[in-house]
C-alpha cells in the first residue's frame, strides 16, 4: 500500500466554475473523488490539499517528507514565479509530478515557464484532468521502484 497527496494551488477550488472553455466543468472535489477510486483499487490512499496560499503549500510540501510515496502537484500560477515552492520541492526527497490541465505552452507567454520543472521528476501538460490520473499512475510505479523513464 502506497500513499500519496494529492496537492492543489491557487484558483483551483473554483475548478468547474472559472474559465470553463479552458479548464472544463469537472470539479476540483469530482477529481479528488476520482483519484481516491483509482487509489484505492490498488489498495493505495490519496490525501488532498488545496490552498490558495503560498506559505501553506509549503509547509505541506515540508510536512510530505517521509509520509508519502509521491505527489501530484498542479501548483496553479505558482508555476511561474514561486521560487520558494521550487525550494521546498528541492528540500524533500517525495518523488513530485507537476500537473496542469491546460497546455501552459500553448498559453499566454509568462505561463511557458515552470520554475518548478527542474525539482520535479515530470510535468504532464495539456491533457485535461487525465493528467492527474496519468500522474497517479507514474508515481504508483515509482512507489514500486519500477522505472517509467529510464532513470528515476
Amino acid at each position: 500500500m502506497a500513499k500519496f497527496l494529492l496537492l492543489n494551488g491557487p484558483n483551483l477550488n473554483m475548478l468547474g466554475q472559472r474559465e470553463v472553455s479552458i479548464y472544463g466543468s469537472t470539479t476540483l472535489k469530482d477529481i479528488e473523488n476520482h483519484l481516491s477510486g483509482l487509489a484505492s483499487e490498488c489498495n493505495d490512499i490519496i490525501d488532498c490539499f488545496q490552498s490558495n496560499h503560498e506559505g501553506q503549500i509549503i509547509d505541506r510540501l515540508h510536512a510530505a517528507n517521509n509520509v508519502y510515496d509521491g505527489i501530484i502537484f498542479n501548483p496553479g500560477a505558482f508555476t511561474h514565479y514561486s521560487y520558494a515552492i521550487r525550494d521546498a520541492i528541492a528540500s524533500i526527497t517525495v518523488p513530485t509530478i507537476e500537473v496542469h490541465i491546460s497546455n501552459i505552452h500553448k498559453r499566454e507567454e509568462f505561463r511557458h515557464t515552470s520554475v518548478l520543472a527542474a525539482v520535479t521528476v515530470g510535468q504532464i501538460v495539456g491533457l485535461g484532468v487525465y493528467g492527474y490520473d496519468l500522474a497517479l499512475l507514474a508515481l504508483q510505479q515509482i512507489s514500486k521502484g519500477e522505472k517509467v523513464h529510464g532513470k528515476n
